[in-house]
């Protein structure tokens, strides 16, 4: 039945997903849980970038459950890995879906949430590029987070277009990823990589590293616009993450896609038919 569009979506000769970054990460889909291995940086990037989520989210819901914060949100992770960020999204009381293009990756994730009975119903994984699920998911996610994807992907802009076609309006996208300066080169690669070796050599390529200002033009281009820009900053000594001023090495972004866009009101009028209840945000343009 799906195989008509299963052949459009994989012959187009264009992908945001790149097949060399993807040889890298085949290498160590099994090592995504442990906290003192390549991943370690990742691990401890959750104690600021999960409040960072959580704490943006409810500062712009009226909803609120004690205990479970982000009960009822639709939380996209794209480029989830073995399921670092998934899953305390999950514990959170969001409802996520995390995709990979990486099968190795989902199996991990797969395999890790089946141990907590909770995560088993709240997560589902895909082993799917973003642009695999377009077609299926128009405007279905409230959030769509990209932590530590950009720097990997091989056409940003189409990658921003997709992620603007499976968000709700007014949904919120949250990127965290590495600036392209000469700081970043020494820190992210000459020192992270080949002299301490808290990231595996070759994870990145310096050419990929997105500015802030460049990812925020391509973002507002697309119908965005930037609500938040923080800088990171990664202590190899305590192996922790804390937030600075500077975004000249890591950086996270919130983003929210504008409510009311001219383009799509064929879908406009069918989330007006399927919703019960007016949303709380409808007509209040920024």
């Amino acid at each position: 039945l799906f195989r008509p569009t299963v052949k459009r979506l994989f012959s187009t000769s264009h992908s945001s997903v790149d097949s060399k970054e993807m040889k890298k990460f085949q290498l160590l889909a099994h090592k995504w849980w442990d906290e003192e291995g390549e991943y370690s940086a990742l691990h401890s990037m959750n104690d600021i970038r999960v409040p960072f989520i959580r704490d943006t989210l409810l500062n712009m819901s009226s909803n609120y459950h004690l205990g479970k914060p982000l009960s009822g949100v639709k939380i996209l992770d794209v480029g989830c890995g073995g399921g670092l960020l998934s899953e305390p999204l999950g514990r959170l009381g969001a409802s996520v879906t995390g995709i990979d293009p990486l099968e190795d990756n989902i199996r991990t994730a797969d395999r890790h949430k089946s141990f907590d009975p909770v995560l088993a119903k709240r997560i589902q994984y895909k082993s799917s590029s973003l642009e695999e699920i377009v077609e299926e998911s128009m405007e279905t996610f409230d959030v769509i987070v990209a932590s530590e994807v950009v720097e990997h992907v091989a056409d940003l802009e189409m990658f921003i277009k997709c992620c603007s076609q499976v968000l709700k309006p007014e949904g919120s996208l949250f990127i965290t990823t590495i600036n392209k300066t000469q700081l970043s080169y020494v820190l992210g690669i000459v020192i992270a990589e080949k002299i301490i070796g808290i990231v595996p050599e070759g994870t990145h390529e310096w050419e990929k590293f997105v500015p802030p200002e460049e990812l925020e033009r391509l973002l507002e281009s697309n119908g965005f616009s930037v609500k938040t820009l923080n800088g990171m900053l990664y202590n190899p000594l305590s192996g922790s993450w804390s937030w600075m001023e500077s975004t000249s090495v890591n950086y996270a972004m919130h983003a929210v896609k504008s409510g009311a866009q001219g383009q799509s009101s064929p879908t406009d009028t069918l989330s007006e038919t399927e919703s019960e209840q007016p949303s709380a945000t409808a007509g209040t343009t920024m």
